[in-house]
């Protein structure tokens, strides 16, 4: 199975790949970044149609090369990428947080949503049935921390914000580049953890290898 990864910052393929390793070694990765898509969004601070036709065209694009499905890693730019799995249904094509959503919701109703990307927390949220309650949290300096290289310091920043979560049943972690800091916020706060990466591949491996021997 050849799958696309669309990334819109430079931090995301790692965390997946990493993800992908463990626990679907036999997938065929491909990653295309563009991470001025992150950097117009904060900007233009809203999704435009603009957006949405960059991303239909990354959508076609890979779809040219083969792919049997596509994950975008950037939680963003829900909008853009429905636009997109509308153009190729059946293709599987995946919000990065669509999967640990769903695990999510099967955990609690009352959710902590952590994220270094202040844009994430204006659009992630209407991602999440209204009958769970979504307590959002930036993780204020982490991302800079991690353009900076400093990957101690934004895991440390993470965690430190995920103690204002202490009272969720679970807590989602919102960037694929916030992966790495789950164990240290599963410690800060005693809860539940999820993070995109592994839900994501989790749910590619079911949807492509349903049926297979």
């Amino acid at each position: 199975m050849r799958i696309a990864l669309i990334h819109a910052l430079k931090h995301s393929p790692a965390p997946i790949a990493a993800s992908f390793a463990r626990l679907w070694p036999e997938a065929r990765l491909m990653n295309l970044l563009d991470d001025s898509l992150s950097a117009d969004l904060a900007q233009e601070g809203r999704l435009t149609d603009r957006m949405t036709e960059r991303f239909l065209t990354l959508g076609r694009y890979v779809v040219g090369t083969g792919a049997d499905a596509i994950l975008f890693t950037c939680s963003a730019f829900g909008p853009c990428i429905e636009a997109v799995a509308r153009a190729h249904a059946p293709m599987p094509v995946l919000k990065p947080n669509e999967a640990m959503i769903e695990q999510a919701v099967g955990k609690g109703r009352k959710i902590g949503l952590l994220s270094t990307f202040a844009p994430t927390l204006a659009s992630m949220p209407r991602e999440f049935p209204a009958s769970v309650e979504i307590v959002p949290k930036l993780a204020e300096g982490a991302l800079a921390a991690l353009d900076r290289g400093e990957r101690e310091q934004h895991d440390r920043l993470v965690a430190e914000a995920a103690i204002d979560l202490r009272g969720c049943d679970v807590i989602a972690l919102a960037q694929y580049s916030m992966a790495p800091a789950a164990p240290l916020v599963a410690e800060a706060t005693g809860r539940p953890v999820l993070t995109t990466p592994d839900s994501a591949v989790e749910k590619l491996k079911r949807l492509l290898t349903a049926g297979r021997i």
